[in-house]
């Protein structure tokens, strides 16, 4: 964990060096990515075969390549009583949230008698994946399929890996909970590849969405065009900005949240009380001895966590738009003002009592985030990833004696004398 403080001398520089720090993984995976997309693109369910057996260490023809409904069903009726009504809360929650998000077909003429608007369509399938293994989400399974459904998308594809041919009861609870249509025993740069370009067994999906290691990254980057796709994430990040009234153990277990995830995930506070940033300093030590994922989060704490101490919140907000965290955590007296001044953040979490952790799982806003300063120009993942915008105009004979001249004339000056043509052509008929 790296000390800032806004009065060093060399404070600038060390800080560019903060943001700029790349915590993607080390090797570089485009070539095997490559590799893997073209065999599956090819060679479809023969590669997605041969990839599962070798990396997941099952084989597809014995365990299944297909979790079934009713499977999905029992896993859910299954559950203990109180966790499956956290998820029925949580899916309930994140529908509300989503379904403000729905656009509005819009329709109106102009002064010049043209009729113009966009109309909005959901895609007709959507692939999620759903990580597997040390990493089984379900909560992740509910945010990216239920703002699909919200959407209208009709057919609904889960893939998730099973390690060893074995599944994971609560991922498979939250494809029922979503009405799931298909879930598939695959998954890494594979199963990205069967989802964008589709194999004998899975058809093609238009939209691939849901998070994955770096090989899952980089697939959807080199399938993107083929398909359409949230984003291509990297590490977790959490900012907290926050005053010496705070508890630090309160603030520390909020660092920590995020730095569980991943030896890569980023955790970093801002506060105006340098003594409260040392209190928080001793108390994430004291919270990694006891926690269960220590080995995780004390490496990512101790190469990533940084305390940054500024002369008050407000100059803080200026660095962190530098950062544009995926998450960031504003508690103090007055969150409203700085979240006021705030530009660049994948989701703000506003006061004392809105811890990040309450965001992953049943608030309603989406938790699938840019990361890696993406939030600069990216948003969280919403109803519109699932739909597609189109424009429409119509045009009767007074319009288009209005606005055929000033067409004809830019096309001939472009040089593109058929396109003046199939304007002027009608203008002449019509006159």
């Amino acid at each position: 964990m790296i000390r800032l403080d806004t009065r060093d001398g060399d404070f600038a520089s060390r800080f560019d060096t903060l943001v700029d720090a790349r915590r993607e993984a080390a090797s570089d995976v485009a070539r095997d990515v490559a590799t893997i997309v073209r065999a599956v693109r090819d060679d479809g369910d023969a590669a997605l075969h041969a990839f599962t057996q070798k990396l997941d260490r099952h084989d597809l023809n014995d365990s299944g390549w297909r979790i079934d409904a009713a499977a999905c069903a029992a896993a859910f009726e299954g559950l203990e009583p109180e966790l499956r009504a956290a998820l029925e809360l949580a899916a309930s929650r994140i529908r509300v949230y989503h379904e403000k998000q729905r656009p509005e077909d819009t329709s109106f003429t102009d002064a010049a008698g043209v009729r113009l608007g966009a109309r909005w369509r959901a895609v007709d399938a959507a692939g999620v994946y759903v990580p597997g293994g040390r990493a089984a989400y379900p909560s992740t399974l509910l945010m990216n399929a239920i703002p699909a459904r919200v959407a209208g998308v009709e057919r609904l594809v889960v893939v998730t890996p099973t390690p060893n041919g074995e599944v994971n009861p609560l991922v498979l609870a939250a494809a029922h909970l979503v009405g799931a249509d298909e879930v598939w025993r695959v998954g890494g740069a594979q199963a990205i590849a069967a989802l964008a370009y589709g194999t004998e067994r899975i058809a093609r999906v238009d939209v691939v969405t849901g998070p994955g290691n770096a090989w899952v990254a980089e697939a959807k980057r080199q399938v993107y065009g083929v398909v359409g796709i949230d984003m291509v994430a990297g590490p977790s990040e959490i900012v907290v900005v926050a005053d010496g009234a705070n508890d630090p153990e309160w603030i520390a277990a909020d660092l920590l949240s995020q730095a569980e995830h991943d030896t890569t995930t980023q955790s970093i506070l801002f506060t105006d009380d340098s003594a409260f940033g040392d209190r928080v300093a001793e108390a994430v030590e004291r919270q990694l001895q006891a926690l269960p994922t220590q080995p995780v989060a004390r490496v990512a704490w101790e190469d990533n966590g940084a305390i940054v101490i500024v002369p008050s919140l407000v100059d803080a907000i200026p660095l962190v738009d530098r950062l544009a965290p995926e998450h960031v955590e504003l508690a103090c007296d007055d969150p409203q003002a700085l979240f006021d001044r705030l530009r660049h953040a994948g989701s703000a979490f506003l006061g004392r009592h809105t811890p990040e952790a309450i965001g992953d799982y049943v608030a309603g806003p989406n938790h699938v985030l840019p990361t890696g300063r993406r939030a600069r120009f990216a948003s969280g993942l919403g109803v519109t990833d699932f739909m597609k915008r189109t424009s429409f105009l119509q045009l009767d004979e007074t319009a288009l004696n209005e606005l055929g001249p000033a067409t004809i004339a830019l096309a001939k000056a472009e040089g593109l004398p058929a396109h003046a043509q199939s304007v002027s052509l009608r203008i002449r008929t019509n006159r």
